[in-house]
């Protein structure tokens, strides 16, 4: 048992591997793994780097990507996580420095701090994989994180709290009430309605004749509570008759074309 607990940490650890956490059904379709408190560790060798990490450092941080010097608190980098699995997905280099300098990183620690982040700090606890690359003698980490299946994934605040983080564009913001109420709506099993009273029918003419309409504006010109106003805007979101632009400091909502898919 101990020279099979030895193996396994030298594996982990080996330049040229993938490796793969996962909080669902962990044992299941991973090539390699072993339990370790209800988790699984998958690794698949893989044969070289090419100029794969600098084509991605030079893209610079944005939606789908993130740069950290090292990983010190689990909780922090649960807020990456969690603003990950409720967009898009994304990927996390680790040992890169803001200004995409490749520092490296010198020890297992980054790794277990992104396993404790996801397992402990992130609610459900999400998937991901690891895959090591070794560039100009450094070692780097890219984190592969998809988008959750379901929504929201919560993280702790820097106060506490915890709450559903988002990407727009390279920064992690807490999510909207309106879109809390989206996901809510989506992750319904059975089907979705909506009554076209004379605010929805003021929205609409309003979108007809205006691009934009922000929660703000729509609760002013319909004279709603804002509950009511978000209710109406995600169940519009939902069914496909509006969309969204998420920006840092407001959303504004567009009427789709009668033909556009979302």
């Amino acid at each position: 048992m101990e020279k099979t607990a030895i193996l396994c940490i030298f594996a982990l650890w080996s330049p040229g591997y993938i490796f793969c956490i996962t909080g669902k059904d962990p044992t299941r379709n991973i090539p390699f793994s072993s339990r370790n408190d209800g988790s699984a560790r998958g690794l698949t060798n893989i044969s070289g780097v090419s100029n794969y990490i600098n084509q991605l450092i030079r893209e610079g941080e944005h939606q789908q990507l993130d740069f950290k010097y090292g990983i010190t608190d689990s909780r922090k980098i649960a807020r990456t996580l969690s603003a990950f699995s409720n967009t898009r997905g994304g990927r996390l280099l680790i040992g890169i420095k803001d200004n995409g300098n490749i520092s490296g990183v010198k020890t297992e620690e980054e790794y277990y701090m992104l396993e404790a982040a996801a397992q402990m700090y992130c609610r459900p606890e999400i998937s991901f994989e690891v895959k090591k690359w070794q560039v100009n003698e450094k070692t780097v980490l890219e984190a592969i994180i998809p988008e959750a299946p379901e929504k929201p994934v919560l993280a702790p605040t820097e106060q506490g709290p915890w709450k559903a983080f988002i990407r727009v564009n390279d920064q992690n913001l807490v999510a909207a009430r309106v879109i809390l109420k989206i996901w809510k709506l989506e992750n319904r099993k059975h089907g979705l309605s909506i009554k076209y009273t004379r605010k929805e029918r003021m929205l609409i003419e309003w979108l007809e004749k205006n691009e934009t309409i922000t929660h703000t504006q729509f609760c002013r010109i319909a004279t709603l509570t804002r509950d009511s106003a978000e209710n109406i805007l995600a169940h519009l979101v939902v069914l496909g008759v509006l969309s969204m632009e998420v920006g840092q400091k407001q959303i504004l909502f567009r009427l789709n074309a009668p033909d556009e898919k979302i």
